[in-house]
């Protein structure tokens, strides 16, 4: 049995939890990480679950000298994105340079960019902690106790909970939260295409949802999501590899030619999650523990990531007295990012919302407005840029 003590402990070794926990030891604070499974490592081994970082991410974790330990041959960095709308003749495209831009995003795996930020956090000599899953809880006027079921001590000043949608500790503080079953689940998995995907990212609204077709490092290797009502993503997993190719390169409109698998398939439920209250005491939730949005857009983990920042920033604001948050100006930070953030999540929740109930809609006159909309903003330059703009921000 070892007694940890901290300034900072943070629930949950995942992309949110390492990236704070980096920029937090960046400035001399004292961080440890309670990871509930193994270190995290960049294996060779693809994995399916993948992110759209944004510029504003990719620049946050190249500061946190974590984006220099990804290597390139795992970062699908995109120039520009198609998107359209089946049937209806209707798509809006999107390019760098446009922009004045390099990029506008790259496309990696969850497990490597986890994986770079572990290997960051060593280095910083942040106390990491695997197979610490955490028993009892008991919160003091200048500290929190947390007891591991190891047998394992925590003494932490601050506890933040980056352990995810279910997140225990959420749940374990009995935090008012709001759902939203989207009725749609996600199907992920590795392609390889015949046409070279050019780094455009693609995006096909289909009438049972979105099919996003996202380019990896390879010329001709993409990782899709698939998001359609649970029956029909049961139909899918259940076909044979054979015809599920077929029935994805021609939802694809054939856009890569056709289309192999690389990878298994896999699915997951889509729902809209979010605290209402993300603060008590010296508790405090971060990233997917806080909300979860529909990936339509691929916002999440940038969405989750500007928590991280923003926490940050409040925080290593803060003086220390012998080592020591004063209580008064440690909450007053916490309130701050706790507004912040959730004017943040809500915006990007209802942004979602309104761009999956459009194009989820069947009617042929809405159809027609959605498809002169779409048109419509495609020779609007200025409004791109606005677009992108917007999207490559925390």
């Amino acid at each position: 049995m070892a007694l940890i003590r901290t300034q900072v402990a943070i629930i949950g070794g995942g992309m949110i939890g390492l990236a704070l926990a980096n920029a937090l030891a960046l400035r001399g604070r004292d961080v440890c990480v309670l990871e509930r499974g193994e270190a995290k490592q960049i294996t060779t081994k693809p994995t399916l679950r993948v992110s759209a970082l944004n510029r504003a991410a990719q620049n946050w974790l190249t500061e946190l000298g974590a984006w220099q330990l990804i290597p390139a041959g795992r970062q699908g960095t995109y120039t520009g994105m198609q998107v359209w709308d089946e049937n209806q003749g209707a798509r809006i495209g999107f390019s760098a340079e446009e922009s004045d831009l390099s990029h506008i995003g790259t496309i990696i795996e969850n497990a490597v960019v986890e994986g770079a930020l572990w290997q960051r956090a060593e280095q910083l000599n942040v106390q990491l902690v695997t197979q610490a899953v955490v028993k009892s809880f008991s919160e003091h006027e200048h500290d929190v106790t947390l007891e591991l079921e190891n047998g394992d001590t925590v003494l932490a000043q601050l506890v933040v909970a980056a352990d995810g949608g279910r997140s225990q500790m959420r749940q374990e503080l009995g935090l008012p939260t709001s759902f939203k079953d989207y009725g749609q689940h996600g199907l992920v998995a590795t392609i390889k295409t015949t046409e070279a995907h050019n780094y455009i990212a693609r995006q096909a609204f289909l009438s049972t949802g979105p099919l996003a077709l996202l380019p990896l490092a390879h010329p001709h290797e993409i990782s899709i999501v698939w998001s359609a009502p649970p029956n029909k993503v049961a139909e899918l997993l259940a076909l044979s590899a054979t015809d599920f190719e077929q029935q994805l390169t021609v939802a694809s409109d054939v856009c890569l030619g056709p289309l192999t698998l690389a990878s298994e398939r896999q699915a997951f439920p889509l729902r809209m999650q979010y605290a209402e209250q993300w603060l008590q005491g010296r508790f405090v939730l971060a990233g997917d523990a806080a909300h979860t949005i529909h990936p339509l857009a691929g916002q999440g983990a940038n969405l989750g990531l500007g928590d991280a920042w923003y926490l940050a920033e409040q925080l290593n604001g803060l003086g220390t007295l012998q080592g020591q948050w004063n209580n008064d100006q440690l909450q007053r930070a916490l309130r701050h990012y706790e507004r912040a953030r959730k004017t943040a999540a809500v915006r990007h929740i209802a942004a979602m919302e309104g761009f999956h109930q459009l194009f989820l809609i069947q009617n042929p006159i809405i159809k027609a407005v959605r498809a002169l909309g779409l048109n419509t903003t495609n020779r609007a330059r200025a409004v791109k840029r606005f677009f992108i703009n917007q999207a490559n921000q925390f």
